[in-house]
């Protein structure tokens, strides 16, 4: 089974929570009237899209059956597929260019599969001929350092640890100049999964990212968050808080395979226009793969 099927099967639950209960209120409609918007518009509110998705989506509906050019079920899905492409479809995931080492610094809560998720891309890079580093800078939890050892052992890259409890802008640092020393083309660098109301836990994300460019020009050149799908709207909270101690340049969307709420990428989408580069929907190494809106629409929809 290849990405796409994986990741239409992934998104099920969420085809049958958002397409199919869209399709129940179309079945048979011969008028698109303003019960019929006001049941679509409860159905995407339900479905985690969002409120002020939802709004947009709704109101561009209203005006296109005023101008008689939404007249049928098929033209209501129509519009729907379209607006959610051009949600999705700006600034989809590529890999930035810039002089080796390439530092991407992976932050986010707690459970979202952060850990996993930098083992995950540590296989994709290797796979693309990259040398890849990962800096164990999660000193606070336990058995974190041991669990990214574990995935660096499996995926052949190279790692950078502190003892527990030490500073993580320290292990940071190393890292980064480790890379350099090592010529290594992708530096992944772990944190603590904080809790996004945790003042001190923030400051530090923010001393991170100031080592890291003292010790790589630029770095780090990706900010990823790691949002667990499963959580819906709440993701949407997450990534406004982060975004006020980090220039997240991206969300990494896991576990789309366990939930009903994969709608709430639109809305992450829309409101923080904070582009989604990866999605997960699974457990094995090959589950994490470039965001592509098409591919996601096409699979979400059914088509």
């Amino acid at each position: 089974m290849g990405f796409f099927d994986r990741l239409k099967e992934g998104l099920t639950k969420t085809r049958e929570k958002f397409i199919d209960k869209i399709d129940e209120l179309l079945h048979g409609s011969v008028k698109i009237d303003d019960d019929l918007i006001d049941e679509l518009e409860e159905t995407l509110i339900t479905s985690d899209v969002g409120m002020q998705t939802t709004e947009r989506l709704i109101t561009g509906l209203r005006k296109g059956v005023r101008k008689a050019e939404i007249n049928s079920a098929d033209d209501v899905k129509n519009f729907l597929s379209k607006q959610i492409r051009e949600i999705l479809s700006e600034e989809e995931s590529s890999f930035v260019s810039v002089t080796p080492p390439h530092v991407i610094l992976m932050i986010g809560v707690n459970g979202a599969g952060k850990t996993t998720t930098i083992g995950k891309l540590a296989s994709y890079y290797s796979e693309q001929g990259k040398r890849v580093m990962m800096a164990a800078a999660d000193t606070f939890r336990a058995g974190a350092i041991d669990q990214l050892e574990v995935w660096a052992e499996r995926t052949g890259a190279a790692f950078i640890k502190h003892r527990e409890g030490s500073n993580p802008s320290s292990v940071a640092l190393d890292a980064a100049r480790s890379a350099v020393a090592q010529n290594i083309d992708v530096l992944l660098v772990d944190t603590a999964g904080r809790l996004q109301n945790k003042f001190n836990l923030m400051e530090e994300l923010k001393k991170i990212n100031r080592i890291l460019g003292k010790g790589i020009n630029g770095a780090p050149h990706e900010v990823l968050l790691v949002l667990d799908a499963t959580t819906g709207q709440n993701a949407l909270r997450q990534a406004e808080l982060f975004s006020q101690s980090a220039d997240i340049t991206g969300i990494v969307l896991t576990k789309l395979d366990g939930t009903a709420k994969g709608g709430m990428i639109i809305g992450i989408k829309e409101q923080l226009n904070i582009p989604v580069k990866w999605v997960g929907v699974g457990e094995r190494l090959d589950d994490l793969r470039p965001f592509n809106a098409n591919e996601f629409a096409d699979a979400l929809l059914g088509l």
